[in-house]
């Protein structure tokens, strides 16, 4: 190579390196900074005000564990329903073609942008003791689900099924569909093909949209209280149990808080890289 071809070259990536940098503009980075303020700053006066001095002692509160572990428990229960029902209706608004199905979707979105308490008083109106369904299943099996553990879970997959569907209905948009069109000419059929070729191949936008719903499940509040009510050990998740604290004892109130955050940090910081990404850290 002739000096005058390296010269060109080095030119080259010397202009693509200005270019680079050129492409980041400065006015940018003023209201960036002021966002990752506004989102740090809460959490940092939070830590700052922790009675870090009592903090032991109050962890070990029968109150605080029993509450955790009702959270952890009907967070999971929402996340495992939400992946039977979520998964199925991601494919249908991916792949079939319907009248309405623009419709579908957007109404299946409602409960991201729906106030939860308004998702509560729904709730209550169906499957209340004289709601829709829950007189017929109150006076056919005696079954009352309001104010019980399963309105918890109920509530949290309401406001959690769309979080889901985004995900795993965009990963289905991206596969590529001459794998599933090799294993059909291959005799496999449809099923057999969801199950072997599809389902593997979304798995990370499963996986993320499981992480999102246990997340969005985990701090959910306003269609709980409102469908579930606040009954210890029964109904009183964490973000219920911050709540009514905050009124009594705000000290436990911020204890509260620092184990949610820490619980919500924990599953987004060990599961965010190696399930939504695919990769391990």
């Amino acid at each position: 190579m002739t000096r005058s071809s390296r010269n060109v070259r080095r030119g080259a990536r010397r202009r693509g390196h200005g270019e680079h940098e050129a492409g980041l503009p400065l006015v940018l980075l003023p209201p960036a900074v002021l966002a990752v303020a506004f989102l740090l700053l809460p959490l940092l006066a939070l830590l700052l005000r922790a009675p870090w001095a009592d903090l032991p002692a109050r962890l070990v509160d029968p109150d605080v564990g029993r509450a955790l572990r009702l959270s952890m428990v009907c967070a999971g229960s929402a996340t495992v329903l939400c992946l039977l029902l979520g998964v199925p209706l991601a494919w249908v608004l991916a792949r079939a073609r319907f009248p309405g199905r623009r419709l579908l979707r957007a109404l299946v979105t409602v409960p991201l942008v729906l106030p939860p308490v308004v998702g509560g008083v729904a709730l209550l109106l169906l499957l209340g003791r004289r709601g829709l369904l829950g007189a017929q299943l109150d006076a056919w099996f005696g079954v009352t689900i309001p104010f019980t553990t399963v309105a918890v879970v109920l509530a949290e997959t309401f406001v959690a099924l769309p979080f889901l569907v985004i995900a795993v209905e965009g990963a289905l948009r991206g596969v590529d569909r001459r794998y599933e069109d090799a294993a059909a000419t291959l005799g496999a059929s449809r099923w057999t093909i969801f199950r072997r070729v599809t389902l593997p191949l979304v798995a990370p936008g499963v996986t993320a949209g499981a992480v999102l719903c246990f997340a969005r499940a985990l701090g959910e509040f306003g269609a709980t209280i409102t469908f579930a009510g606040s009954f210890p050990g029964v109904t009183q998740t964490m973000p219920l149990a911050v709540y009514l604290a905050l009124e009594s004892d705000p000290e436990a109130a911020i204890v509260l808080s620092l184990v949610l955050l820490a619980v919500s940090v924990v599953v987004l910081a060990s599961l965010r890289d190696r399930w939504v990404t695919g990769t391990r850290s």
